[in-house]
Parts: C-alpha cells; sequence; structure tokens
C-alpha cells in the first residue's frame, strides 16, 4: 500500500510535488477577502451618472414636485402679494377643472390637433429620408442643410415668418393663389391648418436625419434582395425598412408625441393667444391663460400636472403594446 513518503519518491508524476494532497473540499486560508470586483463594479456606473441626476433632479424632479404642491392649494394673486394665507384644498382645484366644459373642449382640440401633427411630421420626416438615399450628394447636401435650418430656426421667428407668407393683405401665398385678402387665422380650421404646417415644417427635419441615419445602416444586400423580388418602393418601406427601423421610429414617435402636445409659441404667436373667442385654444396656452393672464396659479398648475399624466401615460401605453409585440427597446 502506497505511502505519502513512497508518493513523494516516485519520478515521473508531475501532480506529486512531495507534500501532502489536501482533500479536495479544503481550501488554504488565506487573508480576508475584500469586497467582490462585481459589487464594485455595480455602483461604478452610478458613479458616472451622479453629476446628472443631480443636475436632472434640481430642473425637472424639484419643478415637477413644486407644480404638484401648487396644484392642491389655493394659490392666486392675493396669496403672491401676502395679501391672504395659502390654503390647502385637496383636489378641489381638480374638481373645478374637470367640472368646466372648455376645459374638454380644450382637450379634446389638444388631442386631434396633436395627433394630426405627429403623423404629418413622421410622413413627411419618413418620406424625404428615403429620398435622401436615392438623390445624388450634391441634392442629398441642400436637402439637408435646408432641413436644418429650418429645424434651427426658434420657434418665434419661424411662426413670424409663416404669418407674413399667409398674410392677408402682403402675404405671397395669397398673391399667387388668387385668393384675394382671405385670412388665414380667423377660421378655426384654416388657423390649425396654419399651425400645423408650421409644426411640421421645424419638426420633420428630427425624423428625416434619425431614420436616414437608420436607413443607412441597413445592409444594401437586404434592398437589393427585395427590389429584385419586385417590390415596389412602398412595400419595401412597409416590409423592409419600417420592422427594421422600429425602435427609430419608436424614438421619434414619442418625442414627436410629447412636442406637439405641449405646443405653446405657435398657437401663442400665429394665433394671437388662442384665435378668436380662444377657438385655437390648446392646453398649455389655456394653462398659461388661467395661470398668468388670469392669476389662478393653482388651476394653472393642474392643467400641466393633467399633461403630464397624460403625456406619461400615452408614452408607457406605447411601450407597453410593443413589448408584448416581442420588440426589444
Amino acid at each position: 500500500m502506497a505511502t505519502p513518503d513512497t508518493l513523494a519518491e516516485r519520478p515521473g508524476r508531475g501532480a506529486v510535488t512531495g507534500t501532502v494532497p489536501r482533500p479536495a473540499g479544503r481550501r488554504a486560508r488565506g487573508p480576508a477577502a475584500g469586497p467582490s470586483p462585481r459589487g464594485r463594479a455595480g455602483w461604478t456606473p452610478w458613479l458616472y451618472l451622479a453629476p446628472a441626476l443631480v443636475v436632472l433632479g434640481g430642473l425637472l424632479v424639484y419643478p415637477i414636485y413644486q407644480l404638484g404642491l401648487i396644484s392642491f392649494l389655493e394659490y392666486t394673486q392675493a396669496q403672491v402679494s401676502g395679501g391672504r394665507p395659502t390654503t390647502f384644498v385637496g383636489f378641489g382645484n381638480y374638481t373645478e377643472l374637470f367640472a368646466d366644459e372648455q376645459f374638454w373642449q380644450v382637450l379634446l382640440a389638444t388631442v386631434l390637433f396633436a395627433a394630426a401633427c405627429v403623423v404629418s411630421t413622421l410622413a413627411t420626416g419618413c418620406a424625404l429620408a428615403v429620398l435622401l438615399t436615392r438623390v445624388r450628394a450634391l441634392p442629398r447636401l441642400a436637402l439637408m442643410m435646408a432641413a436644418l435650418g429650418a429645424w434651427a430656426t426658434p420657434a418665434v421667428t419661424g411662426s413670424t415668418v409663416w404669418l407674413f407668407l399667409f398674410d392677408p393683405d402682403f402675404g405671397p401665398v395669397n398673391r399667387v393663389f388668387g385668393l384675394g385678402d382671405h385670412s388665414w387665422t380667423y377660421g378655426r380650421l384654416s388657423a390649425f391648418a396654419l399651425v400645423l404646417l408650421e409644426v411640421v415644417w421645424c419638426s420633420f427635419p428630427f425624423v428625416m436625419v434619425t431614420v436616414y441615419a437608420g436607413i443607412r445602416a441597413v445592409p444594401s444586400e437586404v434592398l437589393e434582395a427585395a427590389a429584385l423580388d419586385g417590390a415596389s418602393q412602398w412595400r419595401i418601406w412597409r416590409s423592409v425598412l419600417a420592422p427594421m427601423l422600429r425602435p427609430i421610429l419608436v424614438v421619434v414617435t414619442i418625442q414627436s408625441v410629447i412636442w406637439d402636445f405641449k405646443v405653446f409659441t405657435q398657437i401663442y404667436v400665429m394665433t394671437g393667444g388662442g384665435g378668436i373667442a380662444g377657438q385655437n385654444l390648446v392646453l398649455n396656452v389655456y394653462a398659461y391663460q388661467k395661470a398668468f393672464a388670469a392669476s389662478q396659479y393653482s388651476l394653472g398648475s393642474a392643467i400641466g400636472v393633467v399633461m403630464l399624466v397624460l403625456l406619461l401615460a400615452v408614452t408607457l401605453v406605447y411601450l407597453r403594446l410593443l413589448r408584448r409585440q416581442g420588440e426589444e427597446l
């Protein structure tokens, strides 16, 4: 029977070093182990994100908290000037808001107007993105520079330019089409249509550039195979490009919904603060009138909270529907 001493004397066994092997279940006792690298690595991303989170907390979380707090108070010009104490009214402001018939009319107009803006912006941006892939370098550069110029134009400047183009007295649009002194901002639908054109004009470049970058990332072999199979351009977009670009389309759709739902400058400038008798009011302008024109800051804050909840609900529902379809976001 072999002993540890005889095992040590046998040559040719690389695993035998002259020492008694330890049992498999025992480990050498060393110094106390420190924090695992995985635990340290788990905190590293948060350390890098900490400055941005602090800035977002100051610029986003705190204002939202103040907005919600004021919506539960009686906060008018009397409280601002110190003439009356601030009192807690609970959901009283929301009850008054929901009982206002004008609020529901403005909400419906906002939803329909935002939906029209989103659909028009996505259609225009996607169509021009596909066009960019079909034209030569010089026309592509010209279209890109023109779109970026529209995107970089301030909302007030763009709204003023569009008002001049459709001016009933000096506007070139009425002269070209022989419309005389037709006022585009007098009728409710025509005023909304004019504002929609301006919103699409300053919003489609973001969609165009984003979708164009996504199309350029699609392998050319896929598009060539679809063309060889006899697919039309519309079929290629619907059956090939759109499914592959769905994550990008999700981003531009959500951002377009947020931007168009809270349009303020274009409506305020082009319709003179909401149109004749408030016929072109949207929620953002309606909140401004309640908060600053009527000095009912608590009602304006309540409208802001309602807008925030609606936007969050739309975004979460949209993302949930996409996750049910198996999309990775």
